[in-house]
């Protein structure tokens, strides 16, 4: 059995996971969202969790962001879920459509993806059968697409500078050195310079095919900082050649880790490979500030030349590091009829997104 107690959300424990801290439950708050945060006491993990609410017509959405933190045993995360949701869903009022989780938890298949070299997580139908093996009432739901990222490549920061570049492949060694023969610099910078990197993103968005985020949601991230951030820090980084931008990031560290968030590359002098410098800057500023690993974001599962995105693969296993196979996301309905309406909804706006669509 879970029980969960309501507390504030700056009483949330330190974590290394950013997306479980009071600075981001502010972030959302300023993007209109609801934040809560309940302590966590059962016969299995104990600790806490941020749940964000958001509206969705005469309905709530629960989020809990890259949560529960702490996993039970493989063969009991459904029944664990199932209980957790049940708990949670007294909690947070009768309004409330369903609960979706982003699991950091280790995939069970993580071992045979890695040691038989599988290229895709199982299909749906069959994670869902082995997520509710045990439970009461069948009711985990595979979501229709992870809320963050399923695989994420995690380099190891840890060391001598020598040793970490020491653990790349020697192409990416290759273009950061270039990035700074060609006069390359990348420099740190504050919120004032949102304007010239979101002009920068908003290049990449079309580039690449996707919608971009608009400036208030980078502006909340900044101003989120002032609200009570505790350790939370953004790294926020702007790579230049002359009087042009060529490229820019911004990092979230949390604990020991730091997070890649938002990433930008503009459409000139891309032959100066401005994007390895200042991932390989932000690398060093998140080492001296205490962080371990640098989590660069979504990659295929596996190494598959068909994959869409097998580019952005190559790009970062080139730092090194490891694939992070994760749960993902998962749903628990609690009012079937508003569910299958948002699922209706959440599929045709995918659907037309979907070409040319970055993770």
């Amino acid at each position: 059995m879970v029980d969960l107690s309501r507390k504030k959300t700056q009483a949330l424990l330190p974590t290394d996971i950013l997306f479980q801290t009071p600075y981001w439950a502010q972030v959302k708050t300023r993007l209109g969202m609801e934040s809560h945060a309940f302590d966590i006491r059962s016969s299995g993990p104990w600790g806490d969790v941020l749940v964000l609410l958001r509206r969705f017509g005469r309905h709530r959405v629960a989020i809990v962001p890259q949560g529960p933190e702490v996993a039970p045993p493989h063969e009991d995360y459904g029944v664990y879920l199932e209980s957790f949701s049940l708990a949670l869903a007294e909690g947070l009022g009768p309004d409330v459509a369903f609960i979706r989780y982003d699991l950091p938890w280790v995939s069970p298949y993580a071992d045979e993806m890695h040691d038989e070299g599988w290229n895709a997580f199982p299909e749906a139908r069959l994670r869902e059968l082995r997520m509710n093996m045990g439970t009461r009432h069948w009711n985990l739901r595979k979501s229709f697409q992870d809320l963050t990222v399923a695989s994420s490549l995690v380099v190891d920061i840890t060391g001598e500078e020598a040793a970490v570049l020491e653990r790349m492949k020697p192409k990416t060694r290759y273009n950061i050195g270039l990035a700074r023969r060609k006069g390359v610099a990348v420099r740190e910078v504050g919120r004032e310079s949102l304007p010239q990197f979101h002009a920068l993103y908003r290049q990449t968005a079309i580039r690449n095919g996707f919608e971009p985020c608009s400036i208030t949601h980078f502006s909340a991230m900044f101003h989120a900082l002032c609200d009570g951030a505790g350790s939370t820090e953004l790294l926020f980084l702007l790579a230049t050649h002359g009087t042009d931008i060529l490229a820019g990031c911004i990092v979230g560290l949390a604990g020991r880790t730091a997070n890649f968030l938002y990433g930008a590359s503009g459409n000139v002098k891309r032959n100066l490979m401005a994007p390895y410098l200042m991932h390989w800057t932000a690398m060093c500023h998140a080492r001296d500030r205490g962080c371990h690993d640098y989590e660069m974001g979504a990659v295929p599962p596996g190494h598959d030349p068909a994959h869409p995105f097998h580019g952005l693969y190559r790009f970062k296993t080139g730092f090194g590091g490891r694939v992070a196979l994760r749960s993902g996301s998962w749903d628990y309905p609690l009012d079937h009829a508003a569910y299958r309406d948002f699922c209706n909804a959440e599929s045709l706006y995918r659907t037309d997104a979907a070409p040319g669509r970055t993770q």
